[in-house]
């Protein structure tokens, strides 16, 4: 994903109209927060902005939003909590933008946020100065003893902590993804898949059988995912994952000139000089709901602890099997996550974290929070430890478990394991942990030369990996990718991530 560049620019231009406007600073670190008198103490409840996205419906119900707000502080104030919020929601689309403006305006305290998100992503923000470092706040919360130290590890910048993973499945690691009905037909054993090149008597025989997608690879540059068993593509970027750490040699590499991507590309274009891979893919015209249809034999999936999800997403049998190993990594547990805002004062934040420690412990809190009003929005299914969500139709407020709460305390769905909370521990602890966990990569010193390369990797890179090229073709296109990333200033990026991946080693 291109990210946008104006954070710093909007945080600038609010505060010279701050400046303008002739307003001193405040004792509440210039942030009323819009809130009722701002964030006080000495008895009375410390109210706090929460900003986040909303995924699941394409426009927020601001009716129903403030209803599950009076709800929740109405429940808050029940369990003794000091704490009160304003809840705010934007749709997926415009989330970034807004998010990144009422930040400028200091109107939020509590923000939603994941590493692969633009303009307000993680990467952005700690760069910018825009979180608030709760390291020491943590300490002895119920916030912090919601999950294991592995993952406040994991998450931490520069060794502070910034960021509240959502403990979900918080590890990376890929599947190939079959139709179970054309595995039926085929009569073909998908558990002797053990590298991609075993996929082609499959392919072979949907291809035979007129599948415009037996390879479908979702218009997806893939390399960054297949190869990660041999490489940490430490960037969060698909964009970018012409470098790499090897876990071989715990080294900064050059991946374009490593045996692996030349292998992976020519296999590319071999299948799609076969018809296994569609023109479609490397011309970006594959449609975006191709999963959901009959046309494709095998495509890929992120594993997760309950895979079964798949079916109901795709409607139709699908079958996992795994195509990497499960790795813990820089980014992996900051696919959603949220920070406390750096125009915070230590009332508010502190606020956050005891509200944060309630939301991670809290069945009742996490589903309001998660599935709205009972009786409305969702209703309970069962009993004890068989007690299960179902969602109304009301399409009022609607949000998921991987950008609410922790897997541990929100209810399962109706069509989720009694044991999903199990699932995703035991997912989460037998992942493989990366040599490069905990490194982050400063990208500003060469912010330039880095969006140049990018967008190489756009004209070359997406090509290659998508079969757009004749096999014959690949060593001389690779060449030519070389030498365009390196007019591009690759050099200078890659001796940036150099030095600083070895002072970090150090």
């Amino acid at each position: 994903m291109k990210k946008k560049k104006f954070l710093s620019v909007a945080l600038v231009a609010a505060m010279t109209a701050t400046l303008m406007a002739g307003c001193g600073s405040s004792s509440d670190g210039g942030n009323d927060g819009g809130n009722k008198g701002g964030a006080t103490t000495g008895g009375q409840k410390v109210h706090i902005n929460v900003y986040r996205d909303c995924f699941n419906l394409a426009s927020s119900d601001t009716a129903q939003v403030k209803k599950v707000e009076d709800a929740i502080n109405k429940y808050l104030d029940e369990k003794g909590a000091n704490v009160e919020i304003s809840l705010t929601e934007a749709s997926s689309g415009e989330y970034a933008e807004k998010a990144n403006l009422a930040l400028a305006n200091k109107e939020i305290n509590l923000l939603w946020t994941a590493s692969w998100l633009g303009t307000v992503g993680t990467n952005d923000l700690v760069p910018a100065e825009s979180v608030y470092d709760i390291t020491d706040l943590l300490k002895g919360t119920a916030l912090y003893s919601s999950m294991d130290a592995g993952q406040w590890e994991a998450t931490k910048y520069n060794g502070k902590n910034y960021f509240i993973p959502v403990y979900k499945d918080n590890v990376e690691g890929y599947d190939f993804m079959f139709r179970q009905d054309l595995l039926d037909k085929y009569g073909f054993d998908q558990t002797k898949v053990k590298k991609l090149a075993d996929l082609e008597p499959y392919l072979a025989k949907a291809k035979a059988d007129g599948l415009k997608y037996p390879f479908l690879t979702q218009k997806t540059a893939m390399f960054y995912r297949w190869y990660i068993n041999d490489f940490d593509f430490f960037t969060a970027d698909n964009a970018a994952n012409w470098v790499a750490v090897d876990r071989a040699t715990n080294s900064v590499v050059n991946t374009i000139q490593t045996p692996q991507y030349k292998e992976f590309c020519t296999l590319m274009s071999d299948w799609s000089e076969k018809g296994y891979i569609s023109e479609d893919e490397y011309t970006k015209l594959t449609p975006e709901q191709a999963t959901s249809t009959k046309d494709w034999a095998v495509s890929w999936w992120t594993d997760i602890p309950v895979n079964d999800e798949a079916d109901s997403r795709y409607g139709q049998d699908v079958t996992m099997q795994p195509a990497t190993d499960r790795w813990a990594h820089s980014t992996s547990a900051l696919g959603s996550c949220y920070c406390v805002t750096a125009n915070s004062n230590e009332a508010q934040a502190k606020a956050c974290i005891e509200f944060m420690g309630l939301l991670y412990t809290d069945s009742k809190l996490a589903d309001m929070y998660t599935f709205g009003i009972e009786g409305e929005d969702f209703n309970y299914e069962g009993e004890g430890a068989s007690k299960k969500v179902r969602q109304t139709d009301a399409g009022k407020y609607n949000h998921s478990m991987w950008e609410s709460a922790s897997a541990t305390v929100v209810t399962p769905l109706y069509n989720e394991p009694d044991n999903k909370a199990d699932l995703y521990k035991t997912f989460n602890g037998g992942a493989n942990t990366s040599s490069a966990a905990g490194f982050r990569f400063d990208k500003s010193p060469v912010s330039a030369e880095y969006t140049a390369c990018t967008e190489v990797f756009n004209t070359y890179g997406f090509a290659l990996e998508n079969g757009g090229f004749k096999a014959s073709e690949v060593d001389a296109k690779i060449a030519e990718y070389q030498k365009a990333l390196d007019a591009a200033g690759y050099q200078t990026v890659l001796a940036e991530f150099q030095k600083q991946y070895d002072a970090w080693k150090k």
